[in-house]
């Protein structure tokens, strides 16, 4: 009989010789199953995250003032506008305009901005250039964040994450992963989020691995187009219609869900093709 994956996790022993993700790998669970637990928040507070959250993925133009209204006035909740703007630095999400949280830009030396790289730019090819995020996901009970990068030529995304925090190391980690897996691309595309303009994660990028490392200008969601679109695809395709109850129930459906968007869902501006097989077709002869 198929073990669960409770029954796998529990497989799972901390003081084995094997490192705990190669016994994850081993056993087809993924670790984030043992480490991410949902970051928990009051019921109300999580209600009005996930309107909040739909609402963003349909108005992203809305900000604090006007989603307050919306909350107070359209669906009756007897709130201020503080609270509004606890939650949206809580999801990392804003208005078309400055950004707090996930694309809060980090002070100091530890912090470095780079320039907006894509502007005239012509992709036309695979891993020329990826587009990096970072969004909430509603969980039962509390939330996640996933970090996703698409490969803009083919919308194929080559790599993601799930954390209850959001780290540059996270970050830094999930990007080497897609780079062992499907190389490197020649340009990196993020938002001025402190994860991205933090050392740790930008000489990672330009020094360690000589990828030009280029940055939304601030504010402005939509040079990252891409993977917004991206994001509204997971949410209202997959997270809204199968909430999950765990870590674990979070990342099989989205492994689900990657795999069919990567592989299955053709793309209109594709052709109508799958992202898997445009990614294939038009990589860059090696040297």
């Amino acid at each position: 009989m198929k073990e669960s994956i409770q029954q796998r996790r529990q497989h799972i022993d901390k003081a084995h010789t094997l490192s705990v993700v190669h016994q994850c790998e081993l056993l087809g669970i993924h670790r984030s199953g043992l480490y991410y637990k949902p970051v928990g928040e009051s019921v109300l507070n999580l209600e009005l995250m996930r309107l909040i959250d739909e609402k963003h993925m349909l108005y992203p133009w809305l900000g604090v003032p006007r989603m307050t209204v919306w909350l107070q006035k359209d669906k009756g909740y007897q709130i201020n506008h503080k609270r509004i703007e606890r939650l949206y630095k809580l999801m990392g999400i804003s208005a078309i305009g400055p950004k707090p949280n996930t694309s809060k830009r980090g002070k100091g030396e530890l912090h470095k901005i780079y320039t907006y790289l894509l502007r005239h730019l012509e992709i036309e090819r695979s891993n020329q250039v990826w587009g990096m995020d970072i969004t909430y996901i509603p969980v039962k009970g509390g939330y996640l964040y996933l970090v996703a990068i698409i490969d803009l030529y083919s919308r194929f995304v080559v790599g993601w994450s799930l954390s209850n925090t959001m780290t540059a190391d996270w970050c830094k980690q999930t990007l080497n992963t897609a780079i062992e897996q499907y190389g490197k691309p020649e340009i990196l595309n993020t938002d001025q989020g402190s994860q991205f303009s933090a050392l740790e994660f930008s000489n990672y990028v330009t020094k360690e691995q000589q990828i030009r490392l280029s940055m939304d200008g601030k504010g402005r969601a939509i040079d990252n187009i891409f993977i917004e679109r991206l994001w509204r695809s997971v949410k209202y395709e997959h997270v809204y219609l199968f909430p999950a109850d765990d870590g674990i129930q979070c990342y099989q459906g989205l492994k689900t869900w990657f795999d069919y968007y990567n592989k299955e869902r053709r793309h209109q501006n594709l052709d109508n093709e799958h992202p898997i097989v445009v990614y294939q077709q038009n990589l860059k002869p090696a040297a």
